[in-house]
């Protein structure tokens, strides 16, 4: 659960004192500013490690603030989320961060399927994974759940990732 892995707070202060190996500048500088948006990642491998790692990705994901009573403004608030890990979760496979100063990413396209009502001030964990990475093309899929396991938003993505040309 959300409240048994560390805050964003937390993940800072580990990050930015350079414990579990420290972390790239880019890296730092995320985690530096404020964010909208609180990601709680289930496993924080990636952050410390160019390992090759399977194209999966658990995060608790919620909105900062208190958000009002209108699905709507809950839709566009987990769009915007949910667009901040799948390009991610499918470098891991090649042993690459979205962090990497060695990539250029770019998202291509991005479609969600919305289930069920759900409030996106609530902690609401996003599972995804990529089933295809190659030709410096990935496709990745998400599925947003609530705390009870009921799933409320299914997205996809595709992404272009090419190598940066001062990498070659």
């Amino acid at each position: 659960m959300p409240e048994d892995l560390p805050s964003e707070e937390e993940l800072k202060e580990k990050i930015i004192k350079g414990a579990a190996g420290g972390a790239s500048e880019s890296v730092r500088r995320y985690f530096e500013r404020d964010h909208p948006i609180e990601l709680r990642p289930v496993d924080l491998r990636h952050y410390f490690t160019n390992e090759k790692l399977p194209a999966e990705q658990y995060v608790w994901v919620r909105a900062t603030d208190t958000l009002p009573d209108d699905n709507r403004i809950h839709r566009c608030v987990l769009a915007y989320a949910s667009d901040m890990t799948l390009l991610d979760t499918l470098l891991f496979a090649h042993g690459l961060s979205i962090f990497s100063d060695r990539i250029q990413p770019a998202n291509l396209d991005h479609a969600l399927w919305f289930h069920r009502p759900f409030r996106a001030d609530d902690w609401l964990l996003y599972a995804s994974d990529s089933p295809s990475a190659g030709g410096a093309r990935g496709f990745s899929r998400g599925s947003f759940f609530t705390r009870e396991g009921e799933l409320v938003v299914f997205a996809t993505q595709e992404g272009l990732i090419r190598q940066r040309k001062d990498w070659f």
